[in-house]
C-alpha cells in the first residue's frame, strides 16, 4: 500500500486543485497498476514508492500546464489522445485531474490496452478508453496528442499527424531539452513552447515540448 502523504505533498508542491475523490482516484489507479504490473509487465519500475515518485507526481508535472491549454481553448468537450501510453501514465492521470476532457490512450500492446479499459471500469472513469492499435491507423479529431518517454519527436509527429483536429497540439513530455530532436522535426511543425517542469522528489530534468502544425 502506497503511503498518501507524499501524494498530497506532491500535489500541493504542483500547485494542483484536487478533490479527495481525485486523490483517491489516484492512489486506487496506483494500486492497480502495481497489481497487474505483476502479471503484464506495465512498467519497469516495481517499488511503489518509485512508482509514485517517477510515474504519478512526474504525469501529475504536466496537469496544470494542460488545464491551462485547454482554458485557453475553450475548456470542456476536448479530445486528448495518449500515444504509447502503456501503463496509463499520463492518460489516465490526465483523465482523474480533467473530468471534462475526454482520454483514449492508445498502445500497440493488448494487455497494456486492456489495462486501460479495466482501469477505466474500476475507477469509474467514464472519459477514459483504452485503444488497441497503432496510431497511424487512427483517426481523429483530436485537440491535443500527447507522449510520455514514447518515441523521438519527428516519429511522433510524423505517426499521429492526420489525428489533429484544427488547432490542434502537441505535448510531448521529456526528461533534458530534447535540442537535437527538435533541430529533426519536419517541416510544417512548429515547437511553441518549451516548458520546463519540476517533479516534486524527483531530482531530473523535466520539460513539455509543445507542438503544432503550421502551413
Amino acid at each position: 500500500m502506497v503511503d498518501a502523504a507524499p501524494l498530497r505533498q506532491g500535489v500541493q508542491a504542483l500547485g494542483l486543485d484536487l478533490t479527495e475523490e481525485q486523490i483517491a482516484r489516484l492512489l486506487d489507479f496506483l494500486a492497480l497498476l502495481q497489481k497487474w504490473n505483476k502479471v503484464y509487465n506495465l512498467t519497469a519500475v516495481r517499488d511503489p514508492q518509485e512508482m509514485l515518485t517517477h510515474h504519478l507526481l512526474d504525469s501529475l508535472a504536466a496537469v496544470a500546464p494542460l488545464r491551462r491549454h485547454l482554458a485557453q481553448q475553450g475548456g470542456a468537450g476536448r479530445r486528448l489522445l495518449d500515444v504509447g501510453s502503456g501503463g496509463g501514465l499520463p492518460g489516465v492521470v490526465f483523465a482523474i485531474c480533467c473530468p471534462d476532457l475526454d482520454v483514449s490512450c492508445v498502445d500497440t500492446v493488448a494487455k497494456k490496452a486492456a489495462f486501460i479499459q479495466q482501469a477505466a471500469a474500476a475507477l469509474g472513469l467514464r472519459n477514459l478508453h483504452g485503444i488497441h492499435a497503432r496510431v497511424e491507423t487512427l483517426a481523429g479529431p483530436f485537440d491535443v496528442v500527447s507522449c510520455r518517454a514514447f518515441a523521438s519527436l519527428p516519429d511522433f509527429v510524423n505517426w499521429s499527424r492526420q489525428v489533429l483536429a484544427p488547432h490542434a497540439v502537441w505535448l510531448a513530455m521529456k526528461g533534458r531539452h530534447p535540442q537535437d530532436e527538435i533541430a529533426a522535426l519536419p517541416v510544417g511543425v512548429q515547437v511553441f513552447h518549451v516548458e520546463q517542469l519540476a517533479v516534486p522528489g524527483l531530482d531530473a530534468e523535466r520539460c513539455i515540448v509543445w507542438m503544432r502544425p503550421v502551413a
